[in-house]
Parts: C-alpha cells; structure tokens; sequence
C-alpha cells in the first residue's frame, strides 16, 4: 500500500469554540470543516501544558514537558532530539516545516530532521514577516498567512517520484497582536455573541484562579485593540466594547487561516493526492474568548486546554463524525507514525489512537483521563499560578501549588495548596468548585489518586506541598 504523504497545519490560540465543525456561534469556518467531513473531527483533543511553545515540543517529540526538558516559553527545545519527522526521516520521508517554529534558534535550536526548513523569529510578525533558513534571514513581503502558505505549497510542488513526503503548515495567526489583512478587515462587524460566562464572578473558585490577570475588561490594552475606546463608557460598556474589539479581530485571523487551509486542500485535490494524504488540523492549545471573562490560556479550564484536531485520509479512513475518546498533545507523534507504517522512537510516550479511528485491535486500551501540568509561575503578566490536574470522560481536578508567591510589589503572598474539582456533566461551564463538597469526597479522593498515579506513570513527581492520596496510602503494602 503507498506510504501517505502528512500535512499537518497548525495554529496557535485557535480555540475549537471558534471552529464551526466544533459547534461555533461566532464565526464559521468552512475549509477547516471540510478535513472533518472527509474524516474525522476529534471531540477531546487535549494539551498537556497550554502554551505555545511547550506543546509545540511536545506535539514534535511525543513526550511530557517535564521529559523533553520545555516546560516554559522561556525553554527551548533540544532540536536534535527524537521526532516523528526524524522517525519518518529516516523511514525515507522527504520533510519540510514552514512558518512558526518558536522553540529558540541558532545553534542546537533550529529545526533539525528536516531536508528544509524555513521558520519565522520567534513570534513572527503579521506583515512583512522575517523568516529564518539554513540559508540565512530575509524578510518576505505579504501577510504571514498568505506567505506561509506560499512557502510550504512551493516546496510540495517540487517534490515527484515515489517517495513520500510530509509538510508541517505552522501559523502564526490567530496569536496576539491580532492583526487582520485587508481582505479580511470588514468581517464580524455585527455584534458578537457575548460567553454567558463573560461576567464570571470565580465565587467558588481558589484564589488562585481569582487572581489572574488575564480580564478581557481590564487587561486587554489599547494597542492590543488598535483604537481608544468610546468616551463615557462604564465598566460593564467598556467590557463589552473591548470584548467586541478584540473578537473582530481574532475572528478576522481565522478567517485568513480558513482561506489557506482551503488552498492546501485544493493543491492537493488538484494534484491527486487527497485521498492518500493523511491532512491534520490543529492548534497549539486553546484560547479564552471571553470565558470566564478572560482571554489567553494556561489554566485547566476548558477552553484553554481543549484543542481542535480534525483530520482526513480517504485511502485508509472513512468519513465518521466525531470521536469522543481523550487523546492528547502527546498522543500526536505516535499516532502520525502508526498511520505511516513508521516504528516510533522508543522514548516517546503517549499512546496512537489510530486503531481506534480506522478499527482493528489497539495494543493499548483508550485511557480513562490524562494528566496536565502548567509550569510557568507568574510570568510578570497574565498571573495564572503553575498547577498539575487530572481529567477523565466527566471530572476534572486541579492542584495549585503556590509555591514562590512572593512577588513584590504584587500582593501576592506564599500560601499553601489550593484544590479545584468540576463536575463538567453537571457543570459544562466549570463555574462551581466541589473540590470541598463532602457529596464530592469520594470522587475527590479517587480523583487524588488517579492524579498520583498518573503523574508517576509519566515520569513527573508531586509537589512536596501536596499529601499521599488516602487511597494511595490504603492500596500501599503495610510495612513488615
């Protein structure tokens, strides 16, 4: 059977909500919908660090942050270490990234495994954007979108013969500073609908979550939303003006982003290789639009960590709908090798998934949850303190370790632990903590368990500020 070419086109910050396939009532996104109806759209798609650049490095490498050593955007990553485009590298691939690599550049940084490479510096920029390759800097006329695309599809096209071939579509869009094209400036002029989370109070939650600086009312800036603001505006107008501002333009980003993962499909359609092309669309992680009131990620809320992924291969994979197994960041590199026919390196972690896609027997049976850590104390900006948690098909638990919250100048103080649980069946929005719900106990105490114990199978450790699970300490062999 012919080996499938791989494109994978990746976003950042583009949250599913924003995605018409994953029930959108903001925008509509119909050339991202498209993968989906070819294929398949995957409800629980989770990140296991909701930042850029951790899970960039753990989407290349298969692993944790705590293994692949980029836990924060201020670590990079190790660009000689094992990836699924290494693996399929060696496998006789032909391999190319485009776009955004921001796992750090120059020596031992830039992309490595790759026959070619041409990343932006960094963030990149909307316009006229710079891009780095083995043979140099230059900057490249045009919005980054556009310009990405051009990139990788002239690449694709000089690629004939036999071998196969596989393309990483990395954007910039739709990470702040937001910044539409003129094509695309005129879009969602009419109100936005508004989250009815937006006014979120956090009346149950830690202070922790309470303290993040990350409001849509006070912290989105003037040059963040491009024009002052209307004079005589109270708080709540102001918070809605903002709210309005800063979707429009976001909103406007997707937009571009639908258009070029149109014209990859195209190309391919045109070229004959649809149907033997494994196509993937996806995002770093996910992105507040005014949930809770708040917009970037980092938190294990919902919005933040749940990732959009809708993929298509004809060939091998029938059109379904959706499929509602957790699968995570991790999961990607084996699961994109085991699709290729490709042995996957033997460090990585995570688990394929694409038994459970096409049929057939899984060496490994579908998890029950998947563990999740943030590692960025404050960052001097958004405040979201780091935490580790635990997620299965209805619970989610959440340890905030607080630890080195003395920030001057701040009034952030230390102070001990702080626990969140949700019952997201009962409570899909995530608005009531029953972490200390004695009708929550036992779910409570299992959960701490299962956090245990998935945290170790992993490889990572607890906090010192977080006690033995009860039932961890109930299932431990009684000395002597």
């Amino acid at each position: 059977m012919r080996r499938p070419n791989i494109v994978l086109i990746l976003t950042d910050d583009h949250a599913a909500h924003a995605i018409g396939a994953y029930g959108s009532v903001v925008n509509t996104t119909p050339r991202i919908d498209e993968i989906g109806a070819l294929g398949r759209r995957l409800d629980r798609c989770y990140v296991t660090n909701s930042l850029c650049t951790p899970s960039r490095a753990s989407i290349l490498t298969g692993t944790y942050s705590h293994v692949n050593g980029v836990t924060t955007l201020s670590t990079h990553l190790d660009a000689s270490r094992p990836t699924f485009v290494s693996q399929l590298r060696a496998a006789g691939y032909r391999t190319a990234v485009v776009g955004k690599w921001h796992m750090g550049h120059g020596e031992g940084h830039d992309p490595q495994g790759f026959d070619y490479w041409d990343v932006l510096l960094d963030q990149g920029e909307y316009f006229d954007p710079t891009f780095r390759s083995a043979d140099g800097e230059r900057t490249e006329p045009g919005y980054a979108t556009d310009v990405i695309t051009d990139l990788a599809l002239r690449w694709a096209d000089a690629q004939d013969g036999d071998a196969p071939w596989c393309l990483l579509v990395w954007h910039k869009a739709p990470h702040r500073s937001w910044e539409p094209d003129e094509k695309h400036a005129g879009m969602y002029t009419d109100p936005i609908p508004v989250p009815e989370t937006f006014t979120d109070d956090y009346a149950t939650r830690t202070s922790s979550s309470r303290r993040a600086a990350m409001r849509v009312a006070d912290h989105l800036t003037a040059d963040d939303l491009k024009v002052d603001p209307p004079e005589g505006l109270g708080y709540e107008e102001l918070a809605l003006w903002k709210y309005q501002r800063y979707m429009e333009d976001y909103l406007r980003c997707v937009a571009s982003v639908d258009d070029n993962v149109g014209r990859v499909t195209d190309w391919l359609r045109e070229r004959g290789d649809l149907d033997d092309t494994l196509l993937m669309y996806s995002s770093d992680q996910g992105f507040f639009l005014g949930d809770h009131g708040w917009f970037d990620k980092r938190f294990m809320y919902e919005e933040s960590i749940r990732m959009p992924f809708l993929l298509s291969y004809p060939r091998r994979l029938p059109a379904g709908g959706g499929h509602d197994g957790i699968v995570t960041n991790v999961d990607l590199a084996r699961t994109i090798l085991d699709a290729a026919g490709v042995e996957p390196h033997p460090g990585m972690q995570g688990r394929s998934f694409w038994p459970d896609l096409v049929g057939g027997e899984a060496p490994e049976p579908p998890p029950e949850g998947f563990y999740y850590r943030y590692w960025e104390h404050h960052d001097g900006v958004h405040h979201a303190p780091a935490h580790y948690g635990y997620r299965d098909a209805r619970y989610k638990l959440v340890y905030y370790y607080n630890d080195g919250l003395g920030l001057p100048g701040t009034g952030w103080q230390r102070f001990g632990g702080e626990w969140e649980l949700f019952d997201t069946e009962a409570d899909p929005d995530e608005l009531r903590n029953v972490a200390d719900d004695p009708a929550y106990a036992e779910v409570r105490h299992r959960l701490e368990a299962a956090l245990w114990r998935a945290q170790a199978a992993v490889g990572d450790a607890p906090h010192p500020s977080q006690p033995v699970p009860r039932d961890v300490r109930a299932a431990a062999p009684v000395p002597g």
